[in-house]
Formats: structure tokens, C-alpha cells, sequence
């Protein structure tokens, strides 16, 4: 299967199976010197661990990693950089009928049509356990973002159609809601909504907003290496995502010229700046200075309780309702997800930008 590497310069390769022994990954071009420690890791994957919400999957992981290779003493060697988090609550036998039909929403007929063999104990590869890898490898790029200070956070920004209230929004309640919510009351009004879904036997899905601070502007490629066309790649190579935008997004196809552009500025302090971010941090593919906001839009659980039709391998009709332990919402999850796959991407870019120009050239090397 080819497809599990992802980066140039800060590269990173993930493996493993939903019901395997363990899930993991591999993270390359980390400069040496970089305080890092399974402690660090594990407070991001703390985030989406499962089962600590009524609105999450009952499984219960204690998702604790362990760093196998690339550190010493408490920062990192400059070497590959290896991790693993081993499963410990595999249920597989609740997975054992669907060996035989095509779950709605699921990839089991594109995997058996492409491979002729799936692992069918809770999707294999295209599980949502297989983010734990990249969770760990974008909590060593958050790292390196932080030492920089550059800052990446993402939120939940809407579910089932109850948006936040940006007017009323506190970056510090994020950790208070259990939907990742910044604006308390739209998530009791989503708490709500996600209860009756749940009595219904159904699923919800969302959007999660990222926000990136302090890149500098310079950051990325013209042509097929733009930072938002690589930004658009990480994200919706996430499983459940459906959408991506940067800034006004497609309510920028609704807007003209005179309303969507940026004016250029000067502050007081003689720097460029932009008067508005509709373009949101990006222009010709570099970063601009600005605040990069992105937003990918979440599917609903496939797995629901509810009798929906399908097809078994031999061809029939049938009706199934999916057994199993199954998150009602996956946003709430994914938000560390796409938080992470983000800083993937900004680290790489901003380690091919250091050989954009001579002048840098010479920097580094003291010329």
C-alpha cells in the first residue's frame, strides 16, 4: 500500500491497524536539540483519545505512547524519530459479520475493490485510529512551531448546523467544552442536539476552524507546492473530511473584487500588513503575514445504529444495522487532527524556505 509517507523535508510515515497490536509512526528531518519527551506527546493525544465523552466511542485506550528511537536526554538527536501507541481494547469479534457486506459511508467496497481483501476489524488503515500516528508526529511539529512562535490551534467551529458565536467566542474555553466548542452556549445547544441524535439512532457532522499566528510572510511554493494546496491535501487526507477551505472560502464566490480584496497597509512601526484576511494568510500560494485560517468540514459517523440497505459480496440486497462501538460525532476528535496535520505541513514548507533565496543561504552558514 503506498500513500503512508507524507512530507519532504519533515517527513513523517505512519503504520498500523485499528485492530492490530499497535499503531505508529516515524517522523524524519527533525532538527537536532528539540526538548521533546513522551510527556509532551501524550498531551496531544490526549485530545483524541477515546471514550472520554459521552459523545465519543466507549472504547477505552489509554493511547500511551512510547518514543523508541531519535531522543536522548530529553531532546531529540537529529535521527528518525519513532513512536508507537499499542491497542489494548480490540473488540474485533464485533466487527466480524461485515466481512461480508459493504458498510454505508465506509470504504469496504472500494478497499475490496481495489485490493480484493480488506481488514474488516473496524476499517484496518482507513480507521480514525489510524490519526494516532499523526497526532504524535504533528505534536513533535507543534514543538518546532512553538520554539519558532509560531502557534497553530484549532476549534470546533460548528456542529449539525449550530455555529459559534465568534462576537462571544474565548480561545480558553475550548478545553471546557467536551465538543472543543469556544463559545460555551453554542455547545450546550449542540450537546442538546447530538442527545436527540443519539436517542434517534443517527450521527452529526461538522466543521473544524484552524488558526495559524506568527508565520512570517514567504512561507511556500508558486506553482504545485502552494502552502494552501498543501494545507487543502493534509487535511482532506483525514478520513472523514468532505471540505476545505482558506478565509472567506466559497463565501468568496458570492463577493466581488472591491469586497474580497486585501488592502495593503503601513504600521506605524513601517512594516506591510493587510487591512482585512479575507484571503486568509495565503496569497499566490506564500503565506502573507497574515493570521492562516482554514476550515475542513467533518462527515457524520458512517457507523449508526439505525437499519440502513446495502450489498453483501454476493450480490444481495440486505439491511443491516452496524454493530459495534462507534463515536456519534467525530469533529470533536478530529480537531487535534487537523490541527496537527496543519503543522505538518508548515514545518516542511518552512524548512524548504530556508533555501528560497541566497541571502538566507548565506545567513545560515554565516556569510
Amino acid at each position: 500500500m503506498a500513500g503512508s509517507v507524507f512530507g519532504t523535508h519533515f517527513q513523517v510515515s505512519t503504520w498500523g491497524e485499528s485492530h492490530g497490536k499497535g499503531i505508529g509512526v516515524v517522523v524524519d528531518g527533525c532538527p537536532a536539540g528539540l526538548p521533546l519527551s513522551e510527556e509532551i506527546i501524550q498531551r496531544y493525544l490526549e485530545r483524541r483519545k477515546p471514550g472520554q465523552t459521552r459523545y465519543s466511542t466507549p472504547r477505552k485506550e489509554a493511547d500511551e505512547v512510547g518514543i523508541l528511537s531519535g531522543i536522548f536526554e530529553g531532546k531529540t538527536t537529529g535521527t528518525p524519530i519513532s513512536m508507537v501507541v499499542y491497542n489494548t481494547s480490540q473488540q474485533s469479534k464485533d466487527y466480524s459479520e461485515i466481512a461480508g457486506y459493504f458498510r454505508p459511508g465506509h470504504a469496504d467496497y472500494t478497499f475490496d475493490q481495489k485490493y480484493g481483501f480488506r481488514d474488516y476489524r473496524g476499517g484496518g488503515r482507513s480507521s480514525g485510529r489510524e490519526t494516532v500516528g499523526r497526532v504524535a508526529a504533528g505534536a513533535v511539529a507543534c514543538e518546532v512551531l512553538k520554539s519558532l512562535g509560531v502557534t497553530v490551534t484549532a476549534y470546533t467551529k460548528e456542529i449539525g448546523g449550530i455555529s459559534v458565536d465568534m462576537a462571544k467566542t474565548d480561545i480558553g474555553d475550548i478545553f471546557k467544552s467536551p465538543l472543543y466548542m469556544p463559545d460555551l452556549e453554542a455547545s450546550e445547544k449542540a450537546e442538546l442536539l447530538l442527545e436527540q441524535k443519539m436517542k434517534e439512532q443517527d450521527s452529526v457532522g461538522g466543521v473544524i476552524e484552524c488558526v495559524v499566528k506568527g508565520l512570517p510572510a514567504g512561507v511556500g511554493e508558486p506553482v504545485f507546492d502552494k502552502l494552501d494546496a498543501s494545507l487543502a491535501k493534509a487535511v482532506m487526507s483525514i478520513g472523514a473530511v468532505k471540505g476545505f477551505e482558506i478565509g472567506d472560502g466559497f463565501a468568496a464566490a458570492k463577493s466581488f473584487g472591491s469586497d474580497n480584496n486585501d488592502s495593503f497597509i503601513i504600521r506605524q512601526d513601517g512594516s506591510v500588513a493587510k487591512e482585512t484576511n479575507h484571503a486568509g494568510g495565503i496569497l499566490g500560494g506564500i503565506s502573507d503575514g497574515s493570521d492562516i485560517i482554514l476550515r475542513a468540514a467533518v462527515k457524520p459517523t458512517p457507523s449508526i445504529a439505525r437499519t440502513q440497505r446495502t450489498v453483501n459480496r454476493s450480490g444481495e440486497e440486505i439491511e443491516v444495522n452496524i454493530r459495534g462501538r462507534h463515536d456519534p460525532i467525530i469533529v470533536p476528535r478530529a480537531v487535534v487532527v487537523v490541527e496537527s496535520m496543519a503543522a505538518l505541513v508548515i514545518v516542511d514548507m518552512l524548512f524548504s524556505s530556508m533555501a528560497s533565496n541566497m541571502d538566507a543561504v548565506r545567513r545560515f552558514f554565516g556569510r
